[in-house]
């Protein structure tokens, strides 16, 4: 029978942490099952979360500060040192998260990753030797052209001038002058954790796949692209970029172009789950469980491209645990993502956006308690398999709702 359940969501923007929505469903697995043993493993993808949770899973702490926001304020932010002091986490959404660009001026030409910088910098005043770069929930599209202004370098069009913040001044870019840059940055190594399925530029370009969702109209749209393209060539020209192609190589599109500004500087574009999951010992909870549930604000066909629910169900089918997972809304794909054996929706019924957001740890609990009464029934049904069986099968039937 169910009495091991590993809970392994990620957050669900602008509604709940990554804990919160762990702590959220839990509440629905006691309702149905209060003698199980629930193990919560709040996930990070990179984005909101990450430094808290990669600084409480090695006995680290997390540096707060203060630091320049994406809307060009100051905002209090944070960065993460893990427990062997020789690392430290920037977590890009802490400093220019899209929760951080207020809905009246979400404009993601105009928003700037200068913050980011300054976290970078920052985290060198502590004399690491690693800098892990988080890229995640970004509410910017400059290429990360805000952070290397903020560590040294000249951005500068045709007449000399230094370039304003934003995505859509990046079509003026003539020259990048790289001698101010932060010496230090040699001398320490350089990691972006990213969905390698974000590229800069081309059709799937970053600007057209993630613009809309940070307000940008079909025409800057267009503008943020060609700026990209610029930002691209620019980049590869004046910092001597090697061995990389900021336009289409994996990763240099994470969290607007964030990624393929660091990539000239010389940083390392990898793979966020093996870098950020791995810590938290995941495949041996997982193989543990009796079911894994897991969950995020939308399971659609992006899923499969870098989500936190595919690369949990992923793993568990390692182990042949059954998944079952949880979705602000269920879109074109929800039932074809690999791994999950049944999806179900958190709404109850048509609501409001704010709405949705306000009640997320609510409707998120209820939907825990419909879904595993479902999964019970199922086990309580006639069949020749034994329960243990019965339960893959009632997960499996891929109820969706």
């Amino acid at each position: 029978m169910l009495t091991r359940v590993v809970v392994a969501p990620s957050g669900f923007k602008e509604s709940l942490s990554a804990q919160a929505a762990a702590d959220a469903i839990a509440a629905g697995v006691r309702r149905v099952l209060p003698d199980a043993e629930i193990d919560r493993i709040p996930l990070v993808d990179g984005g909101e979360g990450t430094a808290s949770a990669l600084a409480a899973a090695t006995g680290g702490r997390l540096v707060e500060l203060a630091a320049t926001g994406p809307v060009g304020e100051t905002v209090g932010t944070h960065f993460a040192l893990l427990g062997s002091r020789d690392t430290a986490v920037v977590e890009m959404a802490a400093v220019a998260g899209l929760s951080l660009v207020p809905r009246t001026r979400r404009d993601p030409g105009a928003t700037t990753t200068y913050g980011v910088g300054e976290l970078i910098r920052a985290a060198l005043d502590q004399g690491v030797r690693r800098v892990l770069v988080g890229c995640g929930d970004s509410g910017t599209s400059d290429g990360g052209a805000g952070a290397l202004q903020a560590l040294g370098a000249r951005l500068l069009d045709a007449d000399g001038f230094e370039l304003p913040p934003g995505g859509r001044e990046l079509i003026r870019l003539a020259r990048i002058d790289p001698a101010g840059l932060d010496p230090r940055l040699a001398d320490v190594e350089l990691l972006v954790a990213c969905n390698p399925f974000n590229v800069l530029c081309g059709e799937r370009g970053v600007a057209r796949v993630f613009g809309p969702q940070k307000g940008a109209t079909p025409e800057q749209v267009e503008e943020l692209s060609a700026g990209l393209e610029n930002w691209a060539r620019v980049l590869t020209r004046d910092l001597a970029v090697t061995g990389v192609d900021l336009r289409h190589g994996s990763g240099t599109g994470a969290s607007g172009g964030l990624g393929a500004g660091l990539a000239a500087l010389g940083a390392s574009l990898l793979p966020r789950f093996p870098v950020l999951l791995d810590h938290l010992d995941l495949d041996a909870r997982l193989a543990r469980a009796d079911l894994v549930v897991t969950a995020e604000g939308a399971l659609d066909l992006q899923t499969p491209r870098g989500k936190v629910p595919a690369e949990v169900a992923r793993r568990a089918k390692l182990s042949g645990r059954p998944v079952l997972a949880l979705a602000g809304t269920l879109g074109e794909g929800a039932h074809e993502v690999p791994g999950v054996d049944a999806c179900h929706g958190i709404l109850p019924a048509p609501m409001a956006l704010a709405e949705a957001l306000v009640r997320g740890a609510e409707l998120l609990t209820d939907a825990t308690e419909r879904a595993l009464r479902m999964i019970v029934l199922g086990t309580r049904l006639p069949a020749a398999a034994g329960p243990r069986d019965a339960t893959s099968q009632a997960v499996g039937a891929r109820t969706h709702a």
